[in-house]
């Protein structure tokens, strides 16, 4: 017997369909030569420190670095799971061979093989690799597999990540809780949310040690278009002045006119931090939304495998494009110009050097039915990204047109569309935008907003622009405009993402964004998941689409003084050394040696440092292991096997912007928060009970935000000891009031 393995049972059961496994057994599916069982995620795990030795169960100092003489893996410690290892196991001893069909991935490859050791497999291993979930395409995979052993470097660097994450993440984190936490508070440091913490952080103090500067820019008007002097701005106005003056009622001379004709690539492919920030962008998902829906995409077959890093396509998918091209029936009106003729093959587009394991995230060809409404917003932006690398370039005429006057140079520039290309399959959006869209006017791209302008530079004019000759002139209109320097923008997710991929480097260029990939900090896969451990830790807040640093959050960096920790870059050099042992380019044991060498040197730097305790935001414990803190009570686990459980996001209330002032903080105090500028004046209160019922986070959260809460059952009025439900809002004097429910 053959026995498949799976990551999951929707897959297992599809993979059983196909093959005609169709028996239902416990655990797994059998029939026509086949054993078709599953995993559930993670069915084994690295061994916690108290596995090792009884030594490291209590956190203490004098038991750090803890750096086990050889590392072990042990099954998850869940009932489900347990029983699922138990199945894989016994059809481990009993099949002919294993086929490997878990997730095509560095992080699919880690859990089957975890599996596969726990269960001492001697079998040989097949390894199905499969970039869809289509029936075609598993049926071809299995036409195709591969062997086992071509794998082994993949999971090699699946392992070293895992210790390294283990050695850090352990150590570290014990050796700040104890030396800086309170409260039986746990710090949390981690190789790749440590850095994008002290990034945030960054950010966040240049934006509040930032101070505005007045400067001025002359400009003019003639023949309605705006022209600005090719001079540097002025920084005391009464230059400005001057320069204005000295041009009053002379006259504005054209001293050159050109226009150029110009080619617009279309955007690139997706790759799952693209798609991840186009989603930011446009719909505000947050990176682990996106994630979830391409992931349910995919399990669904209408997308390709989402979790990749490159926007290209390989050569062996040309030959399919017309067939996806034509199973986007509701794009019939985009496809059927590129269908009617041969479809061209750009290497912007193929490139087999660009692609490793898996292609650009693109769409299979079945049209999807059933899907949510956020599945279908990523659907079709896919989709179009896809539809719109077939068609020709956008072509425009760019226009430069210079003047004089009195010899100060000015500069005006300009864009027309001529053909509008590929831009024809986005002419919707920018109906929806109320964009004015002409033959002969720009219509706006699907692009990425970059977090690092300023606000003072001149953007390009998209404008009609009148045509001008050499030589001409006339009266103009000249005038001062005053501005002010503008601190850099708050991360938001999709900037965050991005800054991680380039590990702190803000690119917008494609070509160079590809080549600093190599160095980002942590996987595509993981990101978005080391932003939500962020926010769960509540090291970091969500105001609108922003990112603040909380008082915590602030604080750990502020302590961590080693850069090994913080910095984005030295991370990024780690996680090169892990690419490189995917390729058999870096020696394992060399890298591990490394990650010793890193964690007995830091832990002999925190020893010595004296410094303040960090404030904790109040928030339950949260624990990274079985293992115990001092004093700590024991708190029952609930490790689960069922799939896509949802996490909480915890509601943060201190730091937030006071509702009455509008400037000081919240603060908490022994029954109620308040605000940090009471001794201001502002009287703002905001308690913690209400007429007997205890609110909740999310309940304060409301008032906060929206000066009421939803209906709440239960309250008991303070003099008739009368229940009743209702709303509670804040009146016009930001005092607390209770709507009783209609009928209630």
């Amino acid at each position: 017997m053959k026995l498949c393995i799976a990551e999951k049972p929707s897959v297992a059961k599809e993979i059983a369909t196909i093959l005609g496994a169709n028996l239902k057994k416990d655990g797994y599916f059998e029939g026509n030569g086949y054993w078709v069982s599953w995993t559930f995620g993670h069915l084994c795990t690295l061994k916690e420190p108290h596995d090792y030795t009884s030594l490291w169960k209590t956190w203490n100092l004098a038991t750090l670095p803890m750096i086990p003489s050889k590392f072990s893996i042990k099954v998850m410690p869940d009932q489900g799971v347990q029983k699922q290892f138990r199945t894989i196991e016994s059809l481990v001893q009993r099949c002919d061979e294993v086929i490997n069909c878990g997730d095509a991935g560095q992080e699919g490859e880690l859990i089957q093989q975890w599996v596969l050791l726990k269960a001492k497999n001697t079998k040989p291993i097949k390894r199905l690799w499969i970039s869809s979930l289509t029936e075609e395409a598993i049926k071809e995979g299995f036409e195709k597999l591969r062997n086992g052993e071509d794998f082994l470097n993949l999971y090699a660097a699946g392992s070293s990540r895992a210790i390294g994450d283990w050695l850090l993440g352990m150590n570290a984190t014990r050796l700040y809780t104890l030396k800086f936490g309170q409260n039986k508070q746990v710090l949390s440091i981690g190789r790749v949310q440590t850095p994008t913490l002290a990034m945030i952080v960054n950010r966040q103090k240049e934006i509040d040690h930032f101070k505005p500067a007045k400067y001025w820019e002359l400009k003019t008007r003639y023949r309605d278009v705006l022209f600005a002097a090719q001079l540097d701005k002025f920084d005391v106005q009464e230059k400005a002045q001057e320069a204005l003056t000295a041009i009053t009622d002379k006259p504005f001379t054209i001293k050159s006119y050109e226009q150029k004709e110009g080619k617009e690539q279309p955007p690139r492919l997706f790759d799952l931090t693209s798609i991840q920030v186009e989603a930011n962008n446009k719909f505000a998902f947050s990176a682990e939304q996106t994630l979830n829906l391409v992931q349910s995409l995919y399990e669904k077959k209408v997308i390709t495998y989402p979790r990749v890093d490159t926007t290209y396509l390989s050569e062996d998918i040309y030959p399919k494009v017309p067939k996806i091209l034509e199973g986007l029936k509701y794009f019939g009106k985009y496809t059927a110009p590129i269908l009617g003729k041969p479809i061209k093959k750009s290497k912007k587009v193929f490139d087999d050097k660009k692609v490793t394991d898996h292609h650009a995230i693109i769409p299979t060809g079945i049209w999807p039915s059933g899907i949510s409404p956020d599945e279908q917003k990523i659907f079709i932006a896919i989709s179009k990204r896809f539809i719109s690398v077939f068609h020709p370039d956008c072509t425009v005429s760019n226009t430069t047109v210079l003047g004089v006057v009195e010899e100060i140079e000015f500069k005006a520039t300009g864009k027309q569309i001529i053909d509008p290309g590929w831009r024809v399959v986005y002419e919707q959006e920018d109906a929806e935008k109320k964009t004015t869209v002409t033959e002969q006017k720009t219509i706006s791209e699907p692009k990425e907003e970059s977090d690092e302008n300023a606000g003072d530079q001149e953007p390009e004019s998209d404008a009609l622009m009148p045509s001008f000759e050499q030589g001409e002139t006339g009266p103009h209109t000249p005038e001062i405009q005053e501005k002010e320097t503008r601190p850099p923008k708050y991360y938001t997710e999709a900037t965050l993402l991005r800054a991680m991929e380039t590990a702190g480097k803000t690119v917008d260029d494609d070509e160079l964004r590809d080549l600093l990939k190599e160095n980002g900090i942590g996987r595509p896969s993981t990101r978005a998941n080391i932003i939500e451990t962020l926010f769960r830790r509540q090291y970091i807040v969500k105001k609108k689409k922003n990112i603040h640093a909380t008082v915590t959050g602030m604080g750990l960096i502020d302590t961590i003084q080693s850069d090994l920790l913080k910095s984005a870059e030295l991370t990024g050099q780690w996680e090169h050394k892990l690419r490189q042992i995917e390729r058999g380019e870096y020696d394992v044991a060399q890298f591990k040696k490394e990650l010793v060498e890193m964690v007995v040197n830091l832990t002999n730097e925190v020893m010595n440092i004296h410094g303040k305790k960090i404030e904790i935001l109040d928030a339950p414990v949260q624990k990274e292991s079985a293992d115990e803190l001092p004093g700590a009570k024991k708190k029952p686990s609930s490790a689960g096997a069922s799939e896509g459980k949802k996490k909480v996001e915890a509601v943060v209330i201190e730091g937030r912007k006071c509702p009455k002032c509008a400037q000081g903080q919240l603060i908490k105090g022994k029954s109620a928060y308040g605000c940090s500028r009471f001794k201001e004046g502002c009287s703002f209160l905001l308690p913690f009970t209400f007429y007997g019922k205890k609110l909740t986070d999310k309940q304060l959260s409301d008032l906060i935000e929206k000066k009421k809460t939803g209906v709440i059952k239960g309250f008991v009025h303070p003099e008739t000891q009368a229940k009743t439900d209702g709303k509670i809002q804040f009146n016009q004097d930001w005092k607390l009031s209770l709507e009783n429910q209609a009928g209630s």
